[in-house]
């Protein structure tokens, strides 16, 4: 069983490491080629196509400017570590164990528009490279041309050496959109969660991009890997509702007093 998350635009390079393990991106000869793409674009270019500001896109110029292929602990930092924002908050990481990290690096992946696929200790140096960005390539127009079905296969052979090959997609959906569901060899699970809002329950984004994240953090502290054990997630109040749930869409709703 694999998990799948989003990456985060809020980076953390300041924190004190939380462990010296580290692995490489296993992408990155596909990662030097929109390297050299993103080199070429000027501050104006990168304001336009991320539909940032003149200062995140100066901030990111520099980054694509001055990053290369020598990874190491002072140039980059464990995925996991680095990226911060709502999914993260709710994995919170700041107290997982070894044990922990070792779980997730087994069972956790992290999909990038820069890096394709990440394992939770792989190394990465800042960067914001959002998988809808319409960057060229080639033939390609988008990141999802340019990553095509390497996302799909590098799962695939992944999930075929687990005895349970189910994908539980914790990732948004301009993440998930990189993957292709029909040449996938797993049964694909989607959580749903649904907060109170007044007298309906509804997906509000904010809390829902946590539980994507609390979530994850659920299963890698309990070392699930058979995906009904999921049914029994309740952290921060959510619990799992059978009657609007399906064989593939599991709901967990949470009331607010």
């Amino acid at each position: 069983m694999i998990t799948i998350i989003s990456p985060a635009k809020t980076l953390d390079y300041q924190s004190p490491l939380l462990t010296q393990n580290h692995t490489l991106p296993q992408f990155i000869n596909s990662t030097k080629i929109l390297i050299e793409d993103c080199q070429k674009l000027s501050i104006e270019n990168l304001a336009n196509l991320m539909s940032i500001s003149e200062k995140l896109a100066e901030l990111n110029y520099e980054r694509f400017k001055n990053w290369h292929s020598d990874f190491n602990l002072e140039n980059a930092r464990q995925a996991i570590l680095a990226f911060k924002g709502d999914v993260y908050e709710g994995l919170h990481v700041e107290d997982f164990t070894d044990k922990d990290l070792q779980f997730a690096q087994s069972h956790l992946r992290i999909l990038s528009g820069l890096y394709g696929i990440l394992r939770p200790l792989d190394l990465i140096q800042p960067y914001r490279l959002e998988m809808g960005i319409r960057l060229k390539n080639g033939d390609n127009t988008n990141l999802y041309q340019f990553w095509g079905d390497k996302l799909t296969q590098h799962l695939n052979s992944e999930l075929a050496k687990s005895s349970h090959r189910t994908l539980i997609n914790l990732a948004s959906n301009e993440y998930f959109k990189a993957i292709k569901p029909k040449q996938l060899n797993a049964t694909i699970i989607q959580p749903i969660f649904l907060d109170q809002s007044k007298d309906t329950y509804k997906v509000i984004s904010f809390y829902a991009k946590k539980a994507r994240g609390l979530m994850s953090r659920y299963i890698i502290k309990n070392c699930i890997e058979k995906s009904d054990d999921i049914k029994s997630f309740n952290l921060e109040g959510y619990q799992f509702d059978s009657k609007r749930s399906t064989d593939l869409e599991w709901y967990f709703i949470r009331n607010h007093q």
